[in-house]
């Protein structure tokens, strides 16, 4: 049962919002086909799926910009926590961003999702608390 990481394709858009939906914590305003769309469209490296044995078992997205590696959405299907395949995906996002001249890594984390701040920790990342996140929806 070997996990292979690959790109996310335009066949797969409802496979990765079904699994968000199982996987994931919390929902994005661009969790519907036309925002996941328009993320390959834009840029067709940027989510990347796990699979093990042609199932999809976890979802990282990383974007860069030119300027900021950003992650977002890393999920792995409650079935398959604690295998490694968090670490496995953070590894194929880091080795994109440094392909592209990215130079650091900013996590998205619920502030209430305690399991998720564990495996980004346990990955070699730390909290920033001096920051906080703005936002406004368009």
């Amino acid at each position: 049962m070997e996990l292979v990481t690959r790109p996310a394709a335009e066949r797969d858009i409802d496979a990765v919002l079904a699994f968000w939906g199982k996987a994931a914590e919390g929902k994005s305003i661009t969790d519907d086909p036309a925002g996941v769309a328009r993320l390959i469209a834009r840029d067709p490296e940027a989510l990347i799926l796990a699979e093990r044995d042609g199932e999809l078992v976890g979802t990282v997205i990383a974007g860069f910009d030119g300027w900021r590696c950003s992650a977002y959405r890393l999920a792995v299907h409650p079935d398959h926590r604690r295998q490694g395949i968090a670490g496995r995906l953070l590894e194929a996002a880091e080795r994109r961003f440094r392909e592209l001249g990215g130079r650091r890594v900013d996590a998205m984390v619920l502030e209430v999702n305690e399991r998720a701040q564990r495996a980004w920790e346990a990955s070699g990342y730390y909290r920033e608390d001096h920051w906080r996140r703005w936002v406004k929806s368009l």
